[in-house]
């Protein structure tokens, strides 16, 4: 394994084949997370939750469990091999979502849901060290760029798919083609992916390798600024995933387009995803995520300022909210790929700690804008511009004021080699 960029994985599976596959196993937590916001109201009447707000637990109790289990699927898979773990919690996570397709009670459903979020971790950290094992730098930014561009599909046809089974089905079905989706890509991923963590890469679980690893994350600066750089910033997308279904049925009473509103949002993200892919390599994944947050802040206060002169609308939101999704998009997976730089092995144990840390900051922030929901778009679009300024400091800090560089690959490789 070499530094220059790799242009495929291992030969028994081509790059284009790979790509698709790491997007639907990636894809699995919007499978799980937006086709249910359509069937929200329909959940809450059937499982007696007595608030609307409420409702958001369904949703935020899923990234929870996901947190949870982010942590520790990472640590094995770089013990036992991606492979075989990540088969396993595929399998339960399965399990768990039969269990929510059953559920009697609210309380019932929350419990599935945290379960289903716990073993989905797997499917989010092993991937990335499936694509930290091949690649590294701005190689793997574009690998994770092509991948949230295929990824990005499902959640914009998520919410019509959910819609669509609710004209012909009860909500519960959702859940029932979610396992058998998920099924299809655990029997996919079983076949066709070869394990990707080599041999000699393999560590023993040790309390003293992971304290090692941890160690090494907190004291490099770009990681651990870039991990909660990337959790702060996307707690914007929590909060617009728990608050975006109240937002288009209660505050704009467009419940009917909500699904295509949503789409055209999100196809957004998709589009950036696929910009990021062709020019990550030219220009730097420092450059065009940086760039793309100071323009995340822009938008913010314009948005913020829209909403506090009285002239927002649902087109005002739309538009301005599919250019925030834009700049996100260049920020995910180039944040991703910057703080997993100094990784090569241990890229399992890193990438857990990374999910871990990013989901806890944006589940604990975006659950708070969700809950804060007051009929209004203020809240939301207000800790939008926060978590935004936030980020953005963050980076600062962790690039020691040195802002639209390039990394020193030649330095991160002699890190590479010291950490082994």
């Amino acid at each position: 394994m070499t530094d220059s960029p790799a242009s495929s994985p291992p030969r028994d599976i081509h790059f284009r084949e790979f790509v698709l596959l790491c997007a639907c196993l990636m894809a699995m937590n919007a499978l799980s997370i937006d086709p249910m916001l359509p069937a929200l109201p329909d959940i809450g009447r059937d499982l007696s939750i007595p608030q609307p707000n409420d409702r958001q637990l369904i949703i935020s109790v899923y990234f929870m469990g996901l947190g949870i289990g982010s942590l520790l699927f990472g640590v094995l898979s770089d013990r036992f091999g991606r492979k075989a773990v990540l088969g396993s919690a595929m399998a339960l996570f399965v399990l768990s979502s039969i269990a929510c397709a059953s559920a009697q009670s609210f309380a019932m459903m929350l419990v599935g849901r945290g379960c289903a979020g716990f073993f989905a971790g797997a499917s989010r950290v092993i991937t990335v060290g499936i694509i930290r094992d091949r690649f590294r730098g701005d190689a793997m930014a574009r690998v994770m760029s092509l991948i949230f561009a295929v990824f990005m599909l499902i959640p914009v046809m998520a919410p019509s798919f959910g819609q669509a089974i609710l004209w012909v089905a009860p909500w519960r079905w959702i859940f029932w083609v979610l396992v058998i989706l998920s099924s299809m890509i655990l029997l996919w991923m079983l076949v066709r992916l070869p394990e990707t963590l080599a041999p000699e890469n393999r560590m023993r679980i040790t309390a003293r390798g992971l304290f090692a690893t941890v160690a090494l994350i907190l004291r490099t600066r770009s990681s651990i600024g870039y991990m909660l750089a990337s959790g702060v910033v996307m707690s914007g997308l929590i909060g617009f995933i728990l608050s975006v279904q109240q937002i288009f049925f209660d505050v704009f009473d467009a419940a009917a387009i909500f699904p295509i509103g949503f789409a055209t949002i999100a196809g957004f993200m998709g589009i950036g995803s696929l910009i990021n892919s062709r020019l990550v390599q030219r220009f730097g994944a420092r450059r065009m995520s940086q760039s793309a947050l100071i323009a995340f802040c822009l938008i913010a206060a314009v948005h913020l300022a829209v909403i506090l002169m009285g002239w927002e609308t649902l087109a005002s939101f739309m538009t301005l909210q599919a250019l925030t999704m834009l700049t996100v998009a260049f920020t995910a997976s180039n944040f991703s790929a910057i703080s997993m730089e100094p990784f090569h092995k241990g890229a399992g144990v890193a990438s857990s700690f990374q999910a871990f840390l990013t989901t806890a900051v944006s589940a604990a922030l975006g659950s708070l804008v969700g809950r804060a929901f007051d009929g209004t778009t203020l809240p939301f679009t207000l800790g939008l511009l926060v978590f935004g300024t936030l980020s953005f400091l963050i980076v600062v800090w962790a690039e020691r004021g040195k802002l639209f560089t390039r990394p020193n690959l030649a330095k991160l490789r002699d890190a590479d080699m010291d950490f082994h």
